[in-house]
């Protein structure tokens, strides 16, 4: 992990989020990119906090514009992260976490291929149809079929992946992350 960045990536309702947040206790010199995103927030999401929500417009111009390290459309919206979040904290030789769809995680392997890229994988495909299911999200339920399918096209590749993390009991699945990561560190 030369560059200080750590891509965690896999399908939605896989419990990325979650396993970071946990990380991040157990590394507390760990830091989170906040991503962008053109989605509207969720219920106790805050801008700049949780994401950037952009409308598309701006995350257009920013795009034209080169300020994105890495940008994608999943499930009907678009994702990505700010160069700004990355540069500031590498050149402090601070590390950073990406929490970043498959489409993303690709294009920071093409343009950082030091940063140190895990997939994190459900135990089993109904259990991550039952996480997604779980959320109550009516945005999720509305594009269950989709995300879903997308899952199954994301879950196909984990074998581009060096490291893959399976997140059937959480404590595992943070000490596992932990062990990489701090291996790359070394």
């Amino acid at each position: 992990m030369v560059s200080g960045v750590l891509v965690v990536t896999g399908p939605s309702g896989v419990g990325k989020g979650t396993l970071i947040e946990n990380l991040r206790q157990r590394v507390p010199e760990l830091e989170l990119s906040v991503s962008a995103t053109t989605r509207k927030p969720r219920p106790g999401e805050t801008h700049g906090v949780d994401y950037w929500f952009l409308p598309d417009e701006e995350f257009d111009r920013r795009v034209a514009d080169g300020e994105f390290v890495e940008h994608a459309a999943y499930s009907g919206r678009r994702y990505g992260t700010l160069r700004s979040e990355l540069t500031e904290r590498v050149e402090r030789g601070v590390p950073v976490v990406l929490e970043i769809e498959l489409q993303g995680a690709r294009q920071v392997r093409a343009t950082m291929p030091e940063a140190l890229q895990i997939f994190i994988a459900p135990p089993s495909f109904e259990a991550l149809r039952t996480r997604l299911v779980g959320r109550g999200d009516p945005e999720t339920l509305q594009h269950l079929d989709a995300r879903l399918q997308t899952a199954r096209e994301e879950l196909a590749a984990q074998d581009e992946f060096a490291e893959v993390v399976v997140n059937d009991r959480l404590e595992d699945a943070v000490v596992r992350l932990e062990e990489i990561m701090r291996g790359a560190m070394r």
